[in-house]
């Protein structure tokens, strides 16, 4: 439901890394206002965590689900499991209210507020000592991935970018190897900065979009493809 003619109160959740994140925004003509915010870090714990949490800050701003104008859902990259969680949730939550659904790539919302006229590297930990990643020009565009890769690879391609500085968990964990200066923040997604990039469809009133997850590569778990013999 709008709130005005020019405000939309919108859901933003976030499950592409061990944080767990729901917000809600106001979208309106004049920007964007987070108005409620909850993160918790717990790489196991995704799918009991965001439900919860998107009650929570519906109640923090005396809002019901119908009061919903829009669902935004970052689209990882990020493990297939945990990932999966918050566009579950954002899928059904904007079928069931008949809202629409806006994806944004994930490390946009780590990389985008970091730039400040520099290039900037974003990444998270993909495990198996990877890193998704992405490289940000100093007006915070994404120039190159996302990528999931060993941190040795992003951080050539880092230098061919002339990129002067990370963020994000997973610069933090492989900052020897990445050899550039590490920003404390942001760490995670950003909420906010979510919102404010899904913005201009928002106000627009554009169509909602399927949201299809940036796995980048296969997930650990796969079907068997042949039945094995039990005898030998």
């Amino acid at each position: 439901m709008r709130l005005g003619w020019f405000t939309v109160l919108v859901l933003v959740v976030d499950s592409s890394t061990p944080a767990v994140t729901a917000a809600l925004a106001e979208v309106s003509a004049g920007g964007v206002v987070l108005r409620a915010h909850r993160r918790t870090v717990d790489a196991r714990a995704h799918g009991e965590l965001l439900a919860p949490q998107v009650d929570v800050v519906l109640a923090d701003c005396d809002a019901r689900p119908a009061d919903l104008g829009a669902i935004v859902a970052g689209l990882g990259p990020g493990p297939f499991t945990g990932l999966r969680v918050g566009l579950v949730t954002a899928a059904t939550m904007g079928q069931v209210l008949g809202v629409p659904t806006y994806g944004v790539c994930s490390l946009d919302g780590i990389g985008h507020p970091a730039a400040a006229g520099e290039p900037v590297l974003a990444a998270s930990d993909a495990r198996r000592r990877e890193i998704y990643w992405a490289v940000y020009d100093g007006a915070g565009q994404r120039i190159a991935g996302p990528e999931v890769s060993a941190p040795a690879v992003a951080a050539q391609r880092a230098r061919d970018l002339a990129v002067t500085v990370a963020v994000g968990d997973g610069a933090h964990r492989y900052a020897e190897t990445l050899g550039l200066p590490v920003r404390d923040e942001p760490r995670y997604p950003e909420a906010g900065v979510l919102a404010a990039l899904a913005a201009e469809r928002i106000r627009a009133g554009a169509p909602g979009e399927a949201l299809t997850p940036l796995y980048l590569r296969r997930p650990d778990a796969v079907a068997a493809t042949a039945r094995k013999p039990v005898l030998p």
